[in-house]
């Protein structure tokens, strides 16, 4: 007999009764676990672009390149991922090339090497029925948003956001269990992601996971590079805004129809911003209350994703599982498990 069969429990209940392992938590506050380096014999082809702003220390692309080799990948660098021209990483139309070269190559993981501003001005110019014939599993953060939301209206395409080759990789100090996950990610490895969620509203439901830096998001409303995602799990962050922005933004989403569309609305990281005396104890615990009451929409807090020390990798435009049980929230990203599939508890 099955042994789901005749179960009163839910898909996710089993899933993490069945395949969570408490002796398998990582946490990054473990100081005692040495740096995570990835144990593969075969590697995995990345192709580094840079479709937004400059990166300003080239040298840094070195750095990046050494360790996403130590993590397992055999490194392509765009020709001209240290361009620069103004602010940004090259002419729009060799940024917006950059992705067709991308797509051309033999890599299987398309890693942006940064994000700060410039994706929204090559949209129009990037080929999309190219990047169609030739799969690649495309990965960024922040201002990579429009490009990953772009991705899946034009060709129903899922993609990553995660992490970044230059400030993820490239620095002094390596978050490891950003790595982690995004080598596992692109190997297909990471079954369920477990974070602490507390003040969570309880939920337990499945939906095609999507979307980013909030600000990019709300950039594309009105066109044709915002999906129409039906019974959607949307996760949000944003960095250096104020939550009366955040509210508005969210304001913008719920009018324009769609937060209605949403089965739970993730909340990732919300950093680096200033509150002032004229706002009289409003908070961003002010815009979670006006969104619970206002929307009416199950609300998961404390996703590791963003723009804090840890950057988890998440699918872009694929059904997920989302459950919480007594403060801890189980993204469940796949629902057979293979022998190499790992969970990750995330604890602050």
């Amino acid at each position: 007999m099955d042994n789901h069969e005749h179960s009163d429990k839910s898909f996710l209940e089993q899933a993490v009764e069945e395949h969570f392992d408490d002796e398998q938590i990582v946490s990054d506050e473990a100081n005692d676990v040495p740096p995570y380096i990835a144990q593969y014999d075969d590697l995995m082809s990345l192709y580094v672009l840079s479709p937004s702003s400059a990166v300003i220390d080239a040298s840094m692309f070195d750095i990046a390149e050494a360790r996403l080799t130590d993590l397992g990948f055999d490194v392509q660098l765009d020709p001209v991922a240290d361009a620069k021209v103004t602010r940004f990483a090259g002419t729009d139309e060799q940024r917006a090339a950059a992705f067709s070269r991308a797509a051309t190559s033999n890599a299987e993981v398309v890693l942006a090497s940064r994000g700060g501003y410039g994706l929204s001005r090559i949209l129009h110019l990037i080929d999309w029925d190219l990047l169609a014939k030739h799969p690649k599993c495309y990965v960024g953060y922040s201002d990579f948003t429009a490009f990953n939301l772009a991705l899946l209206a034009q060709t129903g395409m899922s993609s990553f956001t995660g992490p970044a080759a230059i400030p993820d990789f490239g620095k002094a100090e390596v978050d490891d269990l950003t790595a982690e996950l995004f080598v596992e990610s692109m190997r297909d490895e990471l079954e369920i992601l477990c974070f602490d969620a507390d003040g969570s509203d309880e939920v337990d439901l499945r939906g095609t996971l999507w979307g980013g830096n909030l600000a990019m998001i709300c950039s594309l409303i009105g066109t044709p590079y915002m999906p129409k995602v039906e019974n959607g799990i949307l996760f949000i962050e944003d960095v250096s805004e104020h939550p009366y922005r955040i509210e508005r933004m969210l304001w913008q989403l719920w009018q324009a129809g769609i937060l209605a569309n949403q089965q739970a609305i993730l909340l990732g990281h919300f950093t680096d911003y200033q509150l002032v005396t004229h706002d009289n104890g409003y908070d961003f615990d002010s815009v979670v209350q006006w969104l619970r009451e206002v929307v009416q929409i199950p609300v998961v807090t404390g996703l590791p994703y963003g723009h804090g020390e840890v950057r988890a990798t998440l699918p872009i435009g694929v059904e997920v599982g989302l459950a919480t049980q007594n403060d801890i929230a189980y993204l469940v990203l796949k629902e057979h498990v293979d022998d190499h599939a790992h969970e990750h508890e995330h604890e602050h």
